[in-house]
């Protein structure tokens, strides 16, 4: 199927000249951006120069506020009218800043194209996934009615998503979280563009569909000579994807150069700093002493549990079958596996969130299950908990420090004067300046929201803590400080730990012992070496295997042993299938 009929000469001419001397398909020159602002100017990018070339990705990497989705949005002309820029941009030859909107839109898609963070925000949910293809394919005059309807089966096809004419009439929520970023590609790449931009696109999927989405992105690359923008703050995602690395920090751009030499020689401090920052699967040798475990009575003990979830006209979908697990005092256990294995559902439950239809509970030596009033709050006065998100989980209507003591106040403790003590000692056990404590959480970063759920989680001084994924949105310097501050406040109060994360590098830092989940059943338990060093189940080889690390020469070598794993298991690697 001649779907990229249009790059066909493009192509061939890059066939016969080295990609770095083609021309670049996008570039900054002397790219300037500021702000005008209620509170003064805020300078984004300072004077950059970029360029990506055909078959090329570039990784532009650095923390939250280091300048790299604005530098990628005027690429696209999205700036807000707040925006002063200056400098050169140019896409497939032209001047961005010199198009009228007619051309701006008519550059947007068929030269440039960007796969954003969230599939969800980018799809329209009250539109067929098949009426959102089409739309791109009309609007920019690539095909038409029953052709274009053609066109997008398989574009879905190409994108690994079977049976696509009958998923062109689903709507965006019938598609899982990777199929969905896959439709967003699959709409990026419908009108042969020149070059991508990819904002953080594999950075809420789990590690196996995160692999497959890479390897979707790498055949793209290779097979249509594609120029690759990607953003992102995974170092594994960089070594596994990248051809060159700039380095953003605070609008400068302060280190470029082949992926090989930035990320195992860095010369800048800071990118220094950002890659001693990052976990690395395997890094962590040593086990906790056995003696603490052995000694140590179940903080939690879950036997057989069961949870079913009701259908209107279908029968009862069971998240969780016939779980048993338990934490002992003293003892971090990681909950691992990928989304829908029901990670997070049993936390919910082991906190007297949900109910369950059968199995036991027990927390801190009482039957949870069968509590109820003031027994189950005399229960979860003991427990702790850190949501995934702290922008959603703190009241954005009370200060910081109304947040922290909102426990003290729910279980009636102490008096006005003795809870603002127990905040300041809180703020200053999760290394926050005690100004937060008037300020309010939009005021505060990611970061910092994140310490102040963890200062709100130890405020009764729980002898169980529940955490699920709490460091999933940080940047990689943010959660490498966040989880050093776990690490030392858990030694200090001897939490028990229910620890809840799809990032298994994290899990090799933090945990005693890992769970494994897989459609609500446990693959694999044992101590944290044992699981992840010498796994004795394919589907925890499979996610150990797709677990990115980052170093390129490293990951290059469990890349090909991925492949070599899915050619024993019978399974096919997601590649563009281009006729």
């Amino acid at each position: 199927m001649a779907l990229f009929g249009k790059r066909s000469k493009t192509h061939a001419a890059a066939d016969t000249e080295p990609a770095d001397l083609a021309a670049p398909v996008l570039s900054f020159s002397g790219l300037d951006v500021k702000f005008g602002t209620e509170f003064g100017t805020v300078h984004a990018v300072k004077g950059i120069d970029i360029e990506v070339r055909p078959g090329e990705v570039l990784a532009l990497v650095g923390e939250s506020g280091s300048g790299k989705s604005v530098t990628s949005m005027t690429a696209l002309g999205l700036l807000p009218g707040n925006a002063r820029i200056s400098g050169d941009i140019t896409v497939a030859g032209k001047k961005v800043r010199e198009l009228s909107p007619t051309a701006l839109r008519r550059m947007r898609g068929n030269d440039v194209a960007m796969v954003f963070q969230e599939p969800m925000t980018a799809l329209n949910p009250v539109l067929t996934v098949g009426t959102q293809l089409t739309e791109a394919l009309e609007l920019h005059g690539v095909a038409y009615g029953r052709d274009a309807e053609k066109r997008a089966a398989e574009l879905l096809t190409m994108v690994g998503i079977p049976d696509a004419e009958r998923r062109l009439k689903q709507y965006p929520h019938e598609y899982s979280g990777g199929q969905r970023q896959r439709v967003v590609i699959a709409m990026a790449i419908s009108c042969s563009p020149k070059v991508i931009i990819a904002d953080e696109p594999t950075t809420a999927l789990d590690v196996t569909v995160q692999a497959e989405i890479l390897d979707l992105l790498r055949s793209l690359k290779t097979e249509l000579n594609t120029g690759i923008l990607l953003i992102t703050h995974n170092m594994g995602v960089v070594a596994d994807m990248a051809d060159r690395v700039a380095v953003m920090y605070k609008g400068d751009l302060v280190e470029t150069g082949p992926a090989s030499e930035v990320l195992t020689r860095p010369t800048h401090e800071y990118t220094k700093r950002l890659l001693a920052a990052v976990p690395h699967l395997g890094a962590r040798d040593s086990a906790p002493p056995e003696s603490i475990r052995e000694s140590a009575a179940p903080a939690v003990r879950v036997d057989n549990l069961v949870i079913e979830y009701q259908r209107v006209g279908k029968a009862p979908f069971r998240a969780v079958d016939d779980v048993s697990i338990s934490v002992n005092k003293g003892e971090i256990v990681g909950l691992v596996g990928e989304s829908g294995s029901g990670k997070s559902t049993i936390a919910r439950c082991a906190l007297g969130l949900i109910p369950a239809k059968s199995g036991t509970i027990e927390i801190l030596g009482t039957d949870l299950l069968s509590l109820r009033g003031k027994e189950l709050k005399g229960v979860r006065r003991r427990m702790g908990v850190v949501f995934q998100d702290p922008a959603s989980s703190l009241n954005p209507r009370l200060p910081i420090g109304d947040c922290i003591a909102e426990p003290l106040d729910v279980h009636k403790v102490g008096d006005a004067r003795s809870r603002q003590a127990r905040v300041m000692e809180l703020l200053d056990a999760v290394e926050l300046p005690r100004s937060v404590f008037n300020r309010y959480p939009h005021e505060l970063s990611g970061g910092q929201r994140q310490r102040v759920s963890i200062a709100r989680a130890l405020t009764l001084d729980p002898e169980l803590l529940v955490a699920d994924e709490p460091t999933s949105a940080l940047d990689v310097s943010v959660q490498a400080s966040v989880l050093e501050m776990f690490t030392t406040l858990q030694r200090e109060y001897q939490f028990a730990c229910l620890f809840v994360s799809h990032d298994l590098a994290v899990i090799d830092m933090l945990a005693d012992r890992v769970v494994v989940l897989q459609n609500g059943e446990i693959v694999e338990q044992g101590e944290r070496t044992q699981v992840l060093q010498h796994p004795t189940k394919e589907y925890t080889r499979r996610l150990l295997a797709a677990a990115p690390v980052p170093d390129p020469a490293e990951q290059r070598a469990r890349r090909e042993a991925r492949y070599e794993l899915m050619k024993e298991l019978g399974e096919k690697s997601h590649e563009l299938n281009i006729a």
